[in-house]
């Protein structure tokens, strides 16, 4: 159990629920914009105490009634309250993610020439891609590290359109993977590396703010066609857990599309036209 993490996450949201929003009644001057650990308590209807104790790691074995008041009090969305139970360590997943993809997955990515694909694991480490995604990444000096890209390469802030956003919900993916396995080595490498080089990751690190992926579209923008907005897909793949597909598209008959074709043709692999003299 992540009892540091769950203290932690419980701090950070509290810290941003306003007494407004949660319907606290109070008078005079606050020293803290949020909630008060007393008001916590009170809304979940758990003991001061105990509720203080939870913060401080102190409680280790939270019922999950005591979960969905929390999770009520802090009106949390679905994917902070998943992450929630799973630092409480009522919904624990360890199993180590399969760092290769499957040659048949391999298979199905490439059978979509026209779609950039590729898969990621929890902490977005990018295992397989397909040819096209390999175009769509090209202004990256490595494409290894959906995060790592984010903030450490100087190509994402001009790649990503919307580079704040990106980078809130890149952190957010971050934080629910680091509800499944906290000390997750590969993660707090990670994690240590990002901060070191980006203030800013630092800050969105500490709001323990927790999302999943959204079906919001992408809006980037590549030296070699220009701005492209793509919705995609996320499929889990079943036979290796913690694996996710996804699968960039353009709207048919848009400048998108017609920029994504043209990427697509400006990185084909050159024909050869070599034959041979009997």
């Amino acid at each position: 159990m992540a009892t540091g993490e769950l203290g932690a996450f419980l701090r950070a949201r509290r810290a941003q629920r306003s007494p407004e929003d949660a319907g606290v009644r109070y008078s005079g001057r606050r020293k803290v914009a949020g909630l008060r650990r007393e008001e916590v308590a009170v809304l979940a209807g758990v003991n001061a105490d105990y509720y203080t104790r939870l913060e401080q790691g102190r409680e280790t074995h939270p019922s999950p009634q005591v979960l969905d008041a929390l999770s009520r009090a802090l009106d949390l969305g679905p994917d902070a309250r998943e992450h929630l139970y799973r630092l409480a360590g009522t919904a624990p997943d360890h199993t180590p993610v399969p760092q290769t993809v499957s040659p048949e997955l391999r298979q199905l990515m490439d059978a979509y020439p026209n779609t950039p694909a590729f898969v990621l694991n929890r902490i977005l480490d990018v295992l397989a891609t397909n040819t096209l995604a390999d175009a769509l990444f090209s202004p990256f000096q490595t494409v290894d590290n959906l995060a790592r890209m984010t903030f450490l390469d100087p190509a994402g802030r001009q790649f990503y359109g919307r580079w704040d956003w990106t980078a809130q919900a890149t952190v957010a993916n971050l934080r629910t993977a680091a509800g499944f396995d906290p000390h997750d080595p590969g993660l707090r490498r990670l994690v240590a590396e990002l901060s070191e080089g980006s203030a800013h990751f630092r800050a969105l690190w500490e709001t323990h703010e927790v999302r999943g992926k959204t079906r919001e579209p992408k809006h980037l923008v590549h030296p070699d066609v220009g701005p492209l907005t793509l919705t995609y897909q996320a499929f889990d793949v079943r036979s290796a857990p913690g694996q996710q597909l996804i699968i960039y598209h353009a709207e048919p008959a848009t400048p998108s599309a017609e920029a994504l074709a043209l990427l697509g043709s400006l990185h084909a692999a050159p024909a050869d036209y070599s034959f041979h003299v009997t």
